[in-house]
């Protein structure tokens, strides 16, 4: 091998490392922006109509306020499901540690309600379309370890309107 060759695959092999250290730091930032920050999650299924797409709508979900207790009724909320340890389910918190619940058993068969006390360390969540949601009504009240994060931003809403209650979504929003 001569010199000049030598020179150049120095010259290689320093460009892939410098490169191989740039991609390194990009997808670190990456893992820590979406653990402990902010994160994307595309959401289907019928539970949350007609707040969110039945066929699945794009959300960007923060998980800061989780973290410090910052979530109250009215957030959509992204948890880990209780059934299916699997999967994350996006669902409205209805109340949180302390709230008395009222909530309709069975809303396709009868009119019957019951009202529950959410326990110390739980959240009691509902999907906005109570006749086709697996919610607290099913399986109680939900440990806070599995909130992951809060819904802020639904692709196609301008990022200045937060998806509460006080703002419409709450199982009436109409998409333009």
């Amino acid at each position: 091998m001569s010199i000049r060759n030598l020179a150049q695959w120095k010259s290689f092999a320093k460009e892939a490392l410098n490169q191989s250290i740039l991609v390194a730091k990009f997808l670190c930032f990456l893992h820590v922006t979406n653990t402990y920050l902010c994160t994307a999650a595309l959401t289907y299924g019928p539970s949350m109509l007609p707040t969110l797409n039945l066929t699945g709508d794009l959300v960007l979900a923060e998980r800061i306020s989780p973290r410090f207790g910052k979530v109250g009724p009215g957030d959509i909320v992204l948890v880990r499901s209780p059934v299916n340890p699997k999967r994350i389910v996006t669902k409205r918190v209805m109340g949180v540690e302390g709230d008395s619940v009222t909530y309709v058993v069975d809303p396709k068969n009868s009119d019957a309600s019951n009202t529950v006390v959410v326990p110390k360390g739980h959240i009691w969540i509902e999907g906005d379309n109570v006749y086709d949601s697996n919610d607290s009504r099913k399986f109680g009240a939900v440990p806070y370890g599995l909130l992951h994060a809060k819904v802020f931003w639904r692709k196609g809403d301008p990022i200045t309107v937060p998806l509460t209650k006080e703002n419409g979504f709450e199982g009436k929003h109409v998409y333009p």
